[in-house]
């Protein structure tokens, strides 16, 4: 059991050592930063995606814009897409699961709101059809994905891929990039 833990740890601390030296994806998290920022200026809002354990990080990255994350600011508007059990429950049985986020971006979404989405495997449906919609509404999209970001790719202004296959290591990696968005996010609307 000893060396399980080891192992698994082992497997996290490369990712990360992977994460700290791919200045890729350091640029893409500026990127996503600062598209997050723009649109908070002007008036937008910030919209979180994911399914299961991406579903509980899209709600967390979510209430850290509302809330606070390091320092006292005005809340941000955001909203985590996964949340409404009512919406999601109906629009899964009228419409399909597919269109569970899909339907919530059409409903909520403006020109120039940003829809944060993840996945690890870059090509569940939910959010690939949330990003399409997205994309015709003049949304700005940042998917985070593992290191194939297969349709995700695609579909988003900004990728930022975890430099790994192995689910549990994206989604810490998620966790990782997700707390440094809010953190800059907040940085750089208080300065």
């Amino acid at each position: 059991m000893q060396d399980e833990i080891k192992i698994s740890l082992m497997a996290t601390r490369q990712v990360m050592e992977d994460m700290l030296a791919d200045s890729s994806l350091q640029q893409q998290l500026m990127q996503a930063v600062e598209r997050c920022v723009a649109s908070l200026r002007a008036g937008g809002k910030l919209m979180f995606a994911g399914n299961g354990g991406s579903a509980a990080e899209a709600q967390h990255f979510s209430a850290e814009m509302v809330g606070r994350f390091l320092k006292e600011r005005q809340p941000l508007p955001s909203i985590a897409l996964n949340t409404d059990t009512s919406a999601l429950t109906a629009i899964g049985n009228d419409y399909g699961y597919d269109q569970v986020f899909a339907r919530q971006v059409e409903a909520l979404g403006n020109r120039g709101d940003v829809l944060i989405a993840m996945s690890t495997s870059g090509r569940s449906q939910n959010i690939v059809r949330a990003m399409q919609t997205a994309r015709a509404k003049g949304i700005i999209t940042i998917g985070l994905t593992g290191v194939h970001p297969r349709d995700m790719g695609e579909l988003a202004d900004v990728v930022l891929k975890v430099p790994s296959s192995h689910t549990p290591q994206i989604q810490e990696g998620h966790l990782v990039l997700g707390h440094l968005l809010c953190a800059m996010v907040e940085n750089q609307l208080l300065s």
